[in-house]
């Protein structure tokens, strides 16, 4: 029977930077503090837990544009969506996290709009319609 490894999970140290980022229905809890570069995500490695490098790419976004990827260890829950919600509600996170380490890099991250919440949600279900707008067939006669 295979043993499985049991992978070390980051501990929160008390001098540590907090960030809320949303996206869609998908909700992440950022922390992040001083370190080498590791980024975990719901316990386990981003790389585990985000199944495509791009949205990797776009989780790391912000450390990375600031030049800050191997300063700052990142610890993030995320709740609701799927990957790609997901993935960005852990950008803004992140970005709203690095603000607080450091006030002087909000023009640079209000550039890339790392600051930016994305407000487009699932439009909601209307009654007499098949969905959000899709109407049930007509028949003239």
């Amino acid at each position: 029977m295979p043993t499985k490894k049991k992978e070390t999970t980051l501990k929160v140290p008390s001098d540590n930077w907090y960030g809320t980022g949303r996206r869609k229905e998908a909700v992440a809890r950022v922390w992040i503090f001083k370190g080498s570069g590791r980024f975990q995500v719901n316990g386990r490695d981003v790389c585990d837990y985000l199944p495509s490098e791009m949205l990797r790419q776009i989780a790391a976004s912000p450390l990375d544009k600031m030049g800050v990827l191997d300063k700052y260890d990142v610890k993030a829950t995320v709740k609701g969506g799927g990957m790609a919600g997901q993935a960005d509600a852990l950008k803004l996170g992140v970005a709203r996290a690095i603000l607080e380490t450091d006030a002087s890099l909000k023009p640079e991250l209000k550039q890339y709009s790392f600051l930016v919440r994305d407000a487009r949600v699932k439009e909601r279900s209307k009654y007499g319609k098949r969905g959000a707008r899709k109407a049930p067939q007509f028949r003239k006669r």
